[in-house]
């Protein structure tokens, strides 16, 4: 599998590694030094996966992200030394599909860049958009509608919508669901689905306090139902 990456990494040293890591697994890989350069390479040529340091000079990896998510559903790796739970989160919120905390083990980065990629390249069912009460999920346009409106997701939470469309009124664990999307070691990354199902409420339901259509099960995981006819 080779693809685009582009890594926006200030530290050289660090950047080396990716590089090197990256080329040796047979990906093309750009890099740049700050978070201005990283949105003018993205715009200039599409990358397959980008890589985002936090802590840039000029444009800081969090605006990167945000910006970015107005622009391309490419997906999105954080890099961040920020290891507390409310700057994960915030990188997830801005439309970030995964994260690593430094220092990390560069095998772990290679799956979570295999993983992603894969995510990115699978072939969807041509079948017919799935249909979920007042949710459409088209795999194949990658499209997902809310009472007929269409509604912008993420990769990670577009496969959650996708994976749980198939089997409606099934609950789903948040294991099974980062099958979908991370594929990674649940332990350290469960609360991305959470986060994932935290935003898609404010887009789908009409009342993201009191959802209709996906749902918690206490102890177990999440599941989307029809809603109220």
């Amino acid at each position: 599998m080779c693809a685009y990456v582009l890594v926006a990494e200030d530290d050289e040293s660090q950047a080396e590694v990716l590089r090197r890591y990256l080329e040796a697994d047979g990906h093309h890989t750009v890099m740049v030094r700050d978070g201005q350069a990283a949105l003018e390479q993205i715009r200039a040529r599409q990358p397959e996966l980008v890589v985002l340091d936090v802590m840039m000079p000029r444009l800081d990896g969090l605006n990167v992200c945000r910006i970015l998510r107005d622009e391309s559903d490419v997906p999105v790796l954080i890099l961040t030394a920020r290891a507390s739970e409310d700057d994960v989160v915030i990188g997830l919120e801005l439309g970030a599909d995964d994260y690593l905390t430094k220092p990390y083990s560069p095998r772990e980065l290679m799956a979570r860049v295999r993983t992603l990629l894969r995510r990115g390249q699978r072939s969807p069912n041509p079948s017919t958009i799935r249909r979920v009460g007042r949710l459409g999920i088209d795999p194949q346009r990658h499209e997902v509608t809310a009472g007929g409106t269409p509604i912008d997701c993420t990769p990670g939470e577009f496969a959650i919508l996708a994976a749980m469309a198939e089997l409606p009124d099934r609950v789903f664990t948040r294991g099974q669901l980062l099958e979908h999307t991370s594929g990674l070691d649940r332990d350290s990354t469960e609360r991305t689905i959470d986060v994932h199902v935290m935003n898609l409420r404010r887009k789908i339901e009409a009342d993201p306090r009191r959802p209709a259509q996906l749902l918690t099960v206490y102890g177990i995981g999440y599941k989307l139902t029809a809603g109220a006819s």
